[in-house]
């Protein structure tokens, strides 16, 4: 298990965007059994991205509107974090397109990150170790997915379990902000529990690339169609997800008892659930979104804390820990505290 403790970086906002489109798992006519999915996974609505909504749309959206409740000048941005596994393009980068589409300085430094569902603790470390030494005063982490536009509709395993949105976390230099913690932990030996087998440089898109097969009742998909290992993920999610919280916990000496969030990745209410009662936490300190969004990839985290715990954030200090894992196999969590923060609106993008 990996550590980390940076100083001097305070979380200023949060704000969230997703597709205005909402799909109920209760009456969607391409999802089975909607009631028994929704009794295990939580899950009864999630929000869609059509064709033409990204999720550096999304992103954009969420950023130039926390920018707005903040009163910051875009100009005065000086880096920018963008965290996903679906961009604009192969190349450029998309975090370069928000740099332009958001107005920020061309002395901006931005850079993506692709990573899934521990990708908003691996994008917080990145920012805040880049702001730690005061050389970037201001910056902006932006992380979310259109992870539905690679499920098949066919794929019960898949189909209904993921939505879309994005993302944006304002920070600011402040030699006075306590110190951002992390735990991290990566298993590459496991790459397979959740992949997409093609269209990138190791299996190039193919002819064969969109034939959809027949794998079991219920489910087909093709080989650009994302691939889930249920009953791998859940296993290494009880196990690794309890693990970097604890470690984080031991080897930082914090007092469980003093959190005040503990925000989990929302990968489905049966395996959470299992989580947090291996951590001994109460009920009323795990909050989630997963009714309401589902699972929206790299995006849950600071999705759940505005979702559920806007008022708390807004109006008083608050500490908190996020917990992210799944898909690489990867998995990271991280303290930090909070302090009469700005969190904006829920927007929703047609």
């Amino acid at each position: 298990m990996g550590f980390l403790e940076i100083p001097n970086v305070r979380i200023k906002g949060l704000s969230a965007t997703v597709p205005a489109l909402s799909k109920d798992n209760l009456t969607d006519p391409l999802v089975t059994e909607g009631e028994k999915i929704l009794k295990n996974t939580g899950i009864q609505f999630r929000h869609i991205a059509p064709e033409h909504i990204t999720a550096s749309d999304m992103c954009e959206d969420a950023a130039k509107r926390l920018l707005t409740d903040l009163n910051w000048n875009p100009q005065e941005i000086d880096c920018l974090v963008f965290v996903r596994q679906t961009p604009d393009y192969i190349l450029p980068a998309s975090s370069t397109i928000l740099q332009d589409r958001l107005g920020l300085s061309q002395e901006c430094y931005a850079i993506d990150i692709a990573m899934g569902c521990s990708g908003y603790i691996f994008g917080l470390s990145n920012i805040a170790a880049l702001m730690q030494n005061g050389n970037f005063k201001k910056g902006l982490l932006l992380v979310g997915d259109t992870i539905s536009k690679t499920c098949s509709p066919t794929d019960k395993s898949t189909y209904p379990l993921f939505g879309d949105a994005g993302t944006a976390t304002a920070l600011e230099f402040d030699p006075s902000a306590s110190a951002m913690k992390f735990s991290f932990g990566t298993d590459g030996s496991g790459k397979d529990a959740i992949i997409i087998e093609d269209g990138g440089s190791r299996n190039p898109f193919n002819e064969e690339s969109l034939q959809v097969v027949d794998i079991d009742e219920g489910i087909s998909r093709s080989k650009s169609h994302l691939y889930l290992d249920g009953m791998d993920v859940f296993s290494f999610g009880i196990s690794k997800g309890p693990q970097s919280v604890k470690s984080l916990l031991e080897y930082f000496d914090i007092d469980p008892s003093a959190i005040d969030n503990f925000a989990f990745h929302q990968a489905n209410l049966f395996m959470n659930e299992k989580i947090r009662k291996k951590l001994k936490i109460d009920p009323e300190k795990v909050p989630y979104s997963l009714p309401k969004f589902g699972n929206t990839s790299c995006a849950t985290i600071p999705l759940t804390l505005i979702s559920e715990r806007k008022g708390e954030l807004e109006r008083s200090k608050q500490k908190n820990i996020g917990c992210g894992f799944g898909v690489g196999l990867s998995w990271g969590s991280a303290f930090f505290e909070t302090e009469s923060i700005v969190v904006s609106e829920i927007g929703y993008l047609n």
